[in-house]
């Protein structure tokens, strides 16, 4: 019973989109692969707290993928599977892999996705409110009973064409994490920190801002932190980076079940080892393959990799 009890009070809601990716990049070629903002965060989060999936599939999608997020003990109860095709995305990326140029999107099933969150999930105390209208996010949230933070992501189809809904949305959540250009592109501000600042004005208390492969900032309570990307010699497919991340921010926050500024580093630090992981290959295969002891072991080369200590030789 107390494991039950621990398990509820740890959960993650996640709401957000589950599709199907067809990537191609200068190391690689994939066709029909498991994505979606959903697919990704789930399966990081997973690791670190229970995760509760709300989406919507079509008809065509295989038992197959459903089996592996039970195998990460993602509950699917809130997976809903409609007569018709699943969202499909298509695109490719330059041997810079800052950005995936588009190529087809299908919205399919998603297009007219109403999030209905289980009963069973309305408690959960951790909420992330994945990549979709802000309307819609609202809806979620007045679905819930009072979270204790609520996190989101956005990006800039929204700011362009849901700008005061989004607006809207932000004043109810905690946490906002976007990328550099979705911050600019917010707020009108080429300077980061004056972006931050403008923000969190709006609602959110903690900022974090993705940079691809300059790592991250995070802004709280007038602090700023910053953490650089995991090195690698080894980068097939960075879809989904983004969402991993939040994956591992989120599911570490909710696996302590504090906010305060440690905690919120140490977040930053796992949520940039998941996206390291998971640009390792297509789709999700990486994270088929990864152990709790790889992620220890990369925690503390991270560790290494940024750590100095203070110069006593200048005094006043």
């Amino acid at each position: 019973m107390l494991l039950v009890s621990l398990e509820l009070h740890m959960s993650i809601l996640v709401v957000g989109s589950v599709a199907f990716d067809s990537v191609k990049t200068p190391f690689g070629e994939a066709k029909d692969i498991l994505g979606g903002s959903a697919s990704y965060f789930s399966i990081a989060a997973s690791f670190f707290a229970p995760v509760n999936l709300v989406a919507v599939v079509g008809d065509d999608f295989p038992n197959e993928h459903v089996d592996l997020f039970h195998r990460f003990c993602v509950d699917t109860r809130g997976l809903q599977k409609l007569p018709g095709k699943t969202f499909r995305w298509k695109g490719e990326y330059g041997f810079a892999l800052n950005e995936a140029k588009t190529l087809d999107t299908q919205l399919n099933v998603f297009e007219s996705f109403r999030p209905e969150i289980p009963l069973g999930y309305r408690n959960c105390e951790y909420v992330f409110l994945g990549n979709i209208d802000p309307v819609l996010q609202r809806q979620v949230l007045a679905q819930v009973n009072r979270p204790k933070f609520v996190a989101c992501d956005t990006m800039n189809y929204w700011i362009d064409h849901r700008l005061e809904e989004l607006r809207k949305t932000l004043a109810l959540v905690q946490i906002l994490i976007i990328n550099d250009a979705e911050a600019r592109m917010l707020t009108g501000e080429s300077n980061l920190t004056k972006a931050a600042r403008t923000i969190c004005a709006l609602g959110p208390k903690i900022l974090v801002v993705k940079k691809g492969e300059y790592g991250v900032s995070m802004y709280a309570d007038g602090s700023i932190f910053g953490a650089p990307a995991f090195p690698l010699e080894d980068v097939f497919d960075p879809t989904g980076a983004g969402d991993s991340f939040a994956g591992g921010f989120v599911g570490y926050l909710a696996k302590v079940g504090r906010l305060d500024g440690e905690t919120l580093r140490k977040a930053v630090i796992y949520g940039s080892i998941m996206a390291s992981f998971n640009v390792e290959d297509f789709s999700l295969q990486r994270m088929k393959r990864l152990k709790h002891s790889e992620i220890q072991e990369r925690y503390l080369q991270f560790k290494v990799l940024t750590h100095f200590e203070a110069d006593q030789s200048f005094h006043a």
